[in-house]
């Protein structure tokens, strides 16, 4: 049994202990993820929250920090934790960015809460980095194996070396989307961050892989992702050859996870659109400070 299945086995029992210990009433059918699970709860106050537990991994320790470092602004507000056991109690939030029809102004809304989040690195996160030189060795072992032109890898590898070279010098969110922003009021603010030091340009690249159907819809897919990706530069002014690059690094890593993670299903529908979608992301970026 891996850890998260095990992880998985015991849920219960951690979510009933949980509701217990903080005197939590369960208010609803939780939102099941594959490695996090929030369960609507009230308070002893009767006071909606989300009650939210997590399978910890190495990436995404920095959540609980994260969030007690930005205390509820432009972020939504921790109330309580237990760091041990990946349990967050948070404020109950409305919609996500998803439900705003028109993909360039959320596309701006999230580019917009860039300098609102980042801050200089702080000592209790991991670096970032420090990740991203690790999972490029796994790229450069995987070789010719990678689903994606050689070109295109030898780029990230090129340019991760450079980038990731010394430690990251702001906190940053790492998965910030539009599935990760959420309505508090007529605000908008960040859930779920990874919570690492880095570059601020390594925010970008999520931005660019979600939301795909919209950037389909133009007809031109490349034109529309490289559009998106000036948005969000201009909008957070962020270095652009920086962010480009930064942007190639993601997408070779996850184009090594691709391979990593392939079991039988590995030939399945989404794994392919999943790659399709690096890759056609790496084409565009091409022609960016070209």
């Amino acid at each position: 049994m891996t850890a998260r299945e095990r992880w998985v086995e015991e849920l219960p029992r951690l979510v009933e202990d949980t509701v217990r210990r903080w005197h939590l009433t369960p208010d609803g059918e939780p939102l099941v993820g594959a490695a996090s699970r929030v369960v609507p709860v009230l308070d002893a106050d009767g006071v909606r929250r989300a009650c939210k537990f997590s399978f910890i991994e190495a990436d995404n320790v920095g959540e609980i920090p994260t969030l007690s470092l930005w205390g509820g602004r432009h972020a939504v507000e921790l109330v309580r934790a237990d760091p041990r056991r990946g349990v967050l109690l948070l404020e109950w939030l409305g919609d996500d960015l998803t439900t705003l029809w028109d993909a360039d102004e959320a596309t701006r809304i999230v580019a917009g809460l860039y300098g609102r989040l980042h801050r200089r690195a702080a000592p209790q996160l991991p670096d970032g980095h420090a990740f991203v030189r690790r999972w490029l060795a796994e790229v450069e072992a995987l070789g010719r194996a990678v689903p994606g032109p050689p070109r295109f890898v030898e780029w990230a590898l090129r340019a991760g070396r450079d980038l990731a070279a010394e430690p990251g010098t702001h906190v940053v969110h790492g998965d910030l989307h539009y599935l990760n922003v959420m309505a508090r009021g007529d605000h908008w603010v960040a859930i779920d961050p990874k919570g690492y030091n880095a570059a601020p340009e390594y925010e970008v690249a999520p931005l660019l892989w979600n939301r795909w159907d919209d950037l389909e819809a133009t007809g031109d897919v490349g034109d529309a992702i490289r559009e998106r990706f000036y948005a969000v530069v201009d909008t957070a002014d962020l270095d652009e050859r920086r962010a480009r690059d930064w942007v190639v690094v993601r997408c070779a890593i996850n184009l090594g996870w691709a391979v990593q993670e392939g079991t039988a299903e590995s030939t399945s529908a989404d794994r392919h659109d999943s790659v399709t979608r690096q890759v056609t992301i790496l084409k565009a970026m091409q022609a960016v400070g070209a």
